[in-house]
């Protein structure tokens, strides 16, 4: 079965700490740098600064937390998250965002997963499976929560976001 595959990689030592800001539904959109680099592989061009808006964008714009699905298909959406060990949150969550942006079809969150933090460093890894259109993106979306407003002081060390994309389904 043919497979379409986007992968994409941050890391705060490598590519700069991100800013971990809020957007109105209490959550932050990951952003991932443009071209290759350890990790990232693009060769259907899924993370395309181009798409998505009248010009290009760089990272770290909110449009650089997008993949772009290059297919029809079953979307098979993993990521892994690194947070600051320490900060302060008595919950995480991540989940999946079809058009996190409002670009295409409307924001449409799935796979929405909590958890409480464990000592030293917090690290988590999600997969979740739906059918992807070209038209529209999916994004990675996380938030830290807990007394007072630790999500000022939480950041994220690295982080990874994948699609993979089987474009064979089949049909009884």
């Amino acid at each position: 079965m043919p497979v379409a595959i986007c992968s994409l990689k941050w890391d705060a030592a490598q590519d700069g700490r991100q800013s971990v800001t809020y957007d109105s539904d209490g959550y932050h959109l990951v952003r991932f740098p443009y071209g290759a680099g350890e990790e990232n592989y693009d060769p259907w061009r899924m993370h395309d600064p181009a798409k998505g808006g009248g010009s290009s964008a760089a990272f770290p714009h909110p449009r650089s937390g997008l993949i772009w699905p290059s297919h029809d298909g079953w979307g098979v959406l993993s990521a892994l998250v690194f947070w600051e060990p320490d900060s302060g949150p008595t919950e995480y969550r991540t989940r999946f965002v079809r058009d996190p942006l409002g670009l295409s079809t409307g924001y449409d969150s799935t796979a929405t997963t909590d958890s409480a933090p464990t000592r030293g460093s917090q690290f988590r890894s999600y997969v979740w499976q739906m059918f992807v259109h070209p038209n529209t993106p999916v994004g990675l979306k996380i938030s830290a929560r807990g007394v007072g407003d630790v999500r000022k002081k939480t950041p994220i060390t690295h982080a990874q976001f994948k699609l993979a994309i089987h474009t064979d389904v089949l049909r009884p």
